[in-house]
C-alpha cells in the first residue's frame, strides 16, 4: 500500500523537502539539514506539518465515564479548554499508545493518537464504546494540523489571528477561532520542549494557515522543519516516543509516566496490573546514558554490565544542542543508578558509558 499524502504534500515538494515514507505518510525528514532546523526551533522559530497525526471525537453523556475507563488519566478533573496527556493501556498495564485529549466540555472531547497507531487505536476503542452512551468518530482524514515551535512562535502566529495568544496557557486551547472563513483550534502544546502552538483546521484551511505563516515568518527567518529534528528536539526535552520509550510490553511505571496514571479513580483498563507492579516495584526503568567516548549510541543497541545483558537503548543521538552523546535506555531497575558504568555494544564491541538523569535540558 502506498503512503498517504498530507494536505501539505505539494508544499513540501515545492519547498525542497526531503520527503520519505514515515508511519505510512509521505513527510519531509528535513529541508536544509537536521542540525540547522533543530537550532532554529531552540533559538528562533520552526514550522512543522503534523497533519499525519490522528483525530478522534468522543461526544455524549457518558464521554467522561468512557474516557476514564479506557485511558489512564482522569477526565472528570480536567477543565474545559484544557489538554491532558494520557495513555491507552492493555490489561497487563502495557502501553498501546500515548495520546493528548482535549476537553471542550464534559460531553465533547478531541483525542489525538499517534499517526502509526490510528487504525490500531480506533479498532481497539470502537469495541469498547458499545457499553456507553457516546458517539465515537475517527475524523483523521478531515483534519490538517501544523505545529509552530520556538521562542518566536507566538510572535509569528499572533500576526495571523485576532485572538490574544497570551490568554492560552500551557496545555490549554481555544476552539472556533475564525480565520478567513475557516475555524481554527489553537493549543499551546508541542513536542519540542519549546514554547509553541499547534493549529488544527480543515484540510483546505491548513493550506491557508501554512501559506500565511510562511509569509508572517519571513520577518523572523522562520525555518521549515522536518521529522528529523522533531525527534532530536523531543529527545533532548525528555519527551517519550511510542515504539521507543513505550510499547505494549513497557508499563507507564517503567517509562517514568506515572504522573499520567490516576490510581485514585474508579476501575480502568490495566489498573489491577499496575497496582500490583506499584506494590512490588517495577523491574525496569527508562533512564539516561552518556557515552564516555566518541561513539554515538543508537536505538536498539544492547547494554551490558560485566558481560551480562541488562537493557537496551530506546533512543540515542549526538545531541545537537548539548553536543553530547546521549541516550534513553530501558534497563534492569538494580542497574538504573546514576553514576553506574555500563557497556554499550556497538558493532559487537563494548563501549563505556555512564548512567545519568534523562533530564538533559533545564527547560
Amino acid at each position: 500500500m502506498s503512503a498517504k499524502k498530507t494536505p501539505l504534500y505539494d508544499r513540501h515538494i515545492a519547498a525542497g523537502g526531503n520527503v520519505v515514507d514515515y508511519a505510512g505518510w509521505f513527510l519531509p525528514v528535513d529541508y536544509v539539514g537536521l542540525k540547522e532546523e533543530h537550532s532554529a526551533v531552540r533559538e528562533n522559530v520552526g514550522l512543522f506539518d503534523v497533519s499525519h497525526m490522528g483525530e478522534f471525537t468522543v461526544k455524549g453523556k457518558e464521554a467522561v465515564k468512557f474516557l476514564n475507563y479506557v485511558f489512564s488519566n482522569d477526565y472528570s478533573k480536567v477543565a474545559d479548554g484544557q489538554v491532558a496527556y494520557t495513555m491507552l493501556l492493555n490489561e497487563n498495564g502495557g502501553i498501546i499508545d500515548d495520546l493528548l485529549i482535549y476537553r471542550k466540555n464534559s460531553e465533547d472531547f478531541l483525542i489525538i493518537p499517534n499517526a502509526a497507531n490510528v487504525d490500531k487505536d480506533y479498532n481497539h476503542l470502537i469495541k469498547l464504546t458499545k457499553d456507553y452512551d457516546i458517539e465515537f468518530k475517527n475524523i483523521s482524514d478531515e483534519v490538517g494540523e501544523v505545529a509552530i515551535q520556538g521562542p518566536n512562535a507566538q510572535k509569528v502566529l499572533q500576526k495571523l489571528v485576532d485572538f490574544d495568544l497570551d490568554k492560552i496557557e500551557y496545555y490549554h486551547f481555544v476552539d472556533g477561532i475564525d480565520y478567513k472563513g475557516h475555524k481554527l483550534l489553537i493549543s499551546r502544546t508541542g513536542y519540542t520542549g519549546e514554547d509553541g502552538f499547534e493549529v488544527y483546521t480543515t484540510n483546505e484551511g491548513i493550506l491557508q494557515v501554512w501559506d500565511d505563516l510562511l509569509e508572517a515568518g519571513k520577518e523572523f527567518s522562520m525555518q521549515l522543519c522536518g521529522l528529523g529534528c522533531r525527534d532530536t528536539l523531543r529527545f533532548e526535552a525528555s519527551m517519550p516516543l511510542y515504539g521507543n520509550e513505550m510499547a505494549d510490553d513497557i508499563s507507564p511505571l517503567e517509562a517514568g509516566l506515572k504522573f499520567a496514571v490516576k490510581f485514585d479513580k474508579d476501575d480502568f483498563i490495566g489498573k489491577t496490573a499496575l497496582e500490583k507492579e506499584l506494590a512490588e516495584g517495577p523491574k525496569r526503568k527508562i533512564i539516561g546514558l552518556e557515552m564516555n567516548d566518541k561513539r554515538i549510541p543508537r536505538h536498539g543497541y544492547e547494554i551490558q554490565k560485566d558481560g551480562k545483558t541488562i537493557g537496551v537503548i530506546t533512543t540515542g543521538y549526538l545531541s545537537p544542542t548539548l553536543n553530547r552523546r546521549l541516550a534513553n535506555v530501558l534497563i534492569d531497575i538494580d542497574e538504573a543508578v546514576i553514576g553506574n558504568e555500563v557497556d554499550v555494544i556497538i558493532r559487537n564491541k563494548p563501549s563505556k558509558a555512564t548512567i545519568i538523569s534523562k533530564r538533559y535540558m533545564k527547560k
